[in-house]
């Protein structure tokens, strides 16, 4: 399909897939996984929460996303003098008009980059709860609304990082997906050296489609096909979190949900109008990585090789 379909009442989940795909690979190189899974947090309307140490695409992979989705983009660069303020906004008094007005913040944006959020004190962190949970935003005993689609990329650095605060449960598990970029391969890095892809391909990035086509887009893939088989394997998967040795809280219902929203954008990136346990296992660990606790407590990469074991024993259906 065209880009200039893409921008027309005419709504292909699979074509708006694949031009965001083509777009984002355009400027992030050698990261094919990362960019798939975050077109599924995107496309399921999940968050997003990217984490690895400085310099390897986390905030590039952000900003080309929420470039080829189109609407509205801020960015907020997260520090430990940041307010929660200056993220939802505030009132202030207008002299001319002689009343107190309400002056939005950044988070009234369709795509919002939170950089380095773990960067951001507890009390700045929890401003972000209401509107990554229910889009919108309370000031005053006031509630405004956020744009739709509304959807939060955040960046962390690794725990234990200088300068920065533990996001905890309930602020990881806003977030529908987690990854961890690492480092691109020497034929990847090459490209990037040879000015091929990375920040100086930002402007030539195509916006692929619209708000509201993104917005419908969300709602035409939660009625993918899911078979009663697949259904079972979640649970099945679900339930084995919550016995495994390493794992202290396993998934919770909403992270369930969650896991499966994701599957079915897995099946329309893949170009398939239902879901398969395939595309169960490859949303699985992206999916719970930073919701269960383990036994060394909130661990990405702990949790991750747990997880990846549950793949490993956990019966496939295979009818």
């Amino acid at each position: 399909m065209s880009l200039s379909a893409l921008r027309s009442d005419a709504v292909d989940p699979v074509a708006i897939a694949a031009a965001l795909r083509g777009q984002v690979e355009s400027v992030v190189r050698g990261k094919p996984d990362s960019i798939r899974l975050a077109l599924c947090a995107l496309l399921a309307g999940e968050h997003l929460l990217v984490e690895d140490v400085p310099g390897t695409g986390k905030t590039m992979l952000a900003r080309s996303l929420a470039a080829a989705l189109g609407g509205s983009f801020r960015r907020v660069q997260c520090t430990p003098d940041l307010l929660p303020s200056d993220l939802v906004g505030t009132t202030v008094f207008d002299t001319a008009r002689h009343e107190w007005s309400f002056r939005p913040g950044p988070v009234f944006a369709n795509v919002v980059l939170v950089d380095e959020l773990n960067r951001a004190s507890p009390r700045t962190q929890a401003a972000l709860l209401e509107p990554m949970e229910e889009a919108s935003v309370s000031i005053d005993g006031v509630t405004h609304a956020l744009p739709r689609p509304f959807l939060v990329i955040a960046t962390q650095n690794p725990h234990g990082s200088a300068g920065t605060f533990a996001l905890p449960e309930s602020q990881l598990d806003r977030f529908g997906a987690a990854l961890s970029m690492g480092v691109p391969d020497r034929a990847s890095q090459r490209a990037l050296l040879r000015g091929e892809g990375g920040s100086g391909a930002l402007d030539d990035i195509v916006t692929v489609c619209t708000p509201p086509q993104l917005a419908a887009t969300m709602t035409t893939i939660e009625s993918i096909h899911l078979a009663d088989v697949v259904l079972d394997y979640v649970l099945d998967l679900a339930e084995a979190t919550r016995c495994h040795g390493a794992i202290v809280l396993g998934a919770s219902p909403r992270a369930i949900d969650s896991l499966v929203r994701l599957a079915r954008a897995h099946a329309v990136v893949g170009g398939r109008g239902y879901v398969s346990p395939d595309d169960v296992q490859a949303v699985f660990v992206a999916s719970l990585s930073h919701r269960v606790v383990t036994i060394e407590g909130i661990s990405i990469t702990t949790a991750s090789a747990a997880l990846r074991e549950l793949l490993d024993y956990v019966v496939v259906p295979t009818g």
